[in-house]
């Protein structure tokens, strides 16, 4: 396609949608008036505009094929109460002395096994909240631990956020999961660090709740029953790297959500798991055809270029575009899916053309997304606060503190995959 849009018109139609979803307008739509108004300024004219954001749109629509079929394995894990016996297990097994860590472990495992990262805290929330309570930690101590294992889980996962920007960058999902295992750890542990910190920084903030509203109201799953569906997944999906067999995500996701609920006896529910899982991914889907089109419209602009004029005229190694990206988009968007998606859909072919390996550059990329991704202008800010029932100004307070995780994430998985690799 012959298109050429203006820097200043893409940047402009970017600015338009970030500034329309702080306005609370709906984010999908936001998105793609945003592109529409960038392609027009930018010189595309409207029939170029149109082409480009539908092309950018049919981009996506593969990605969001098996973010939809994940909705199976993810509605399972929820409804049937896994992910809660999951969460319950380990902080259990750890112990009272390491709550911390078990909490940011129960998100990071959540999360890691295919959970949305705003679900898992929200399903961590109430055991943390009864445990913080006894044991004297605050509100920021406890959604600090679960927010950062949620991140530390999120670039390992096989949720929307990964499979977006294995497809845009072409590599295997399983090989994008690893490799970010490392950077996983360095998280973990920095996320232990400053929820230590805070801790003793707010250590006369009490948390007051009714211990009795949090108690679960159904029996939940055996641990081994909860554990076989992620299990299944995961194994399907290493298959390619171990011994050479491609299980394509959108078969390996849905399938350990089906056997787990198998092994579980709840087949006869399986309808309405699937239901469940299926209306938790389409907010999503379309979030990201949104997303497809303002990455369309960046795509063909000459932001890519500029970018990197800009990053030699700085004397910044060109590596460096690809957590830079993963953090501008990330922050743009408040989510870590939109801003992998946009800047791996943007920024690939220029990423790769510097000499960055595709699945380096995913790496960093899919790192650098969760810096920035719980700005206010975003649904997890204000999913994750409520967990705790955490107020707007509370809230705010914590986003720095995540941020550190998250650049820690990109700083380890930027020195692997930029410089030693």
């Amino acid at each position: 396609m012959d298109i050429q849009i203006t820097t200043f018109g893409a940047l402009l139609g970017l600015a338009v949608a970030i500034i329309l979803i702080i306005k609370k307008f709906q984010p999908a739509y936001s998105l793609i008036l945003g592109a529409l108004i960038g392609g027009l300024v930018g010189g595309a004219g409207l029939v170029g505009t149109v082409d480009v954001m539908m092309e950018g749109a049919r981009g996506i629509m593969s990605a969001i094929l098996r973010i939809l079929t994940s909705g199976v394995l993810a509605g399972v894990l929820i409804k049937t109460g896994a992910a809660a016996k999951i969460a319950d297990q380990i902080i259990r097994t750890l112990g009272e002395k390491r709550a911390l860590i078990a909490l940011a472990l129960s998100t990071l495992i959540l999360t890691a096994v295919g959970v949305f990262v705003d679900i898992s805290v929200i399903t961590v929330a109430p055991i943390a909240l009864a445990i913080g309570k006894k044991l004297g930690y605050s509100k920021f101590t406890v959604l600090l631990a679960m927010i950062g294992g949620g991140k530390c889980g999120n670039v390992i996962s096989p949720n929307p956020n990964t499979i977006a920007a294995s497809e845009n960058f072409g590599v295997s999902l399983s090989s994008l999961m690893a490799a970010n295992i490392i950077p996983a750890i360095f998280g973990l542990v920095a996320t232990i660090i400053i929820a230590n910190i805070l801790a003793k920084k707010h250590a006369g903030d009490k948390i007051e709740l009714n211990l009795e509203e949090n108690e679960p109201q159904e029996e939940l799953p055996s641990f081994f029953a909860a554990i076989v569906g992620p299990l299944v997944a995961i194994l399907l999906l290493s298959l390619r790297p171990i011994v050479g067999i491609t299980v394509d995500p959108l078969i390996a996701l849905p399938l350990g959500g089906i056997i787990g609920v198998l092994v579980m006896g709840k087949i006869r529910y399986i309808n309405d798991y699937m239901a469940f899982g299926l209306s938790k991914m389409m907010p999503v889907a379309i979030l990201l055809i949104g997303t497809g089109t303002i990455a369309g419209v960046i795509k063909y602009s000459g932001v890519q270029a500029s970018t990197i004029s800009i990053l030699n005229a700085m004397h910044i190694p060109e590596f460096l575009l690809a957590p830079i990206s993963g953090i501008l988009m990330g922050a743009a968007t408040a989510s870590t899916t939109s801003g992998a998606t946009i800047a791996s859909a943007t920024f690939a072919p220029a990423i790769i053309s510097v000499g960055i390996a595709p699945l380096a550059g995913a790496a960093m990329v899919h790192a650098g997304a969760t810096v920035l991704d719980s700005l206010p202008h975003g649904s997890f800010f204000h999913a994750t606060g409520g967990s705790v029932n955490m107020s707007i100004n509370e809230r705010l307070k914590l986003v720095p503190y995540e941020a550190a995780v998250g650049l820690t994430i990109t700083i380890v998985s930027t020195i692997m995959w930029g410089i030693i690799m």
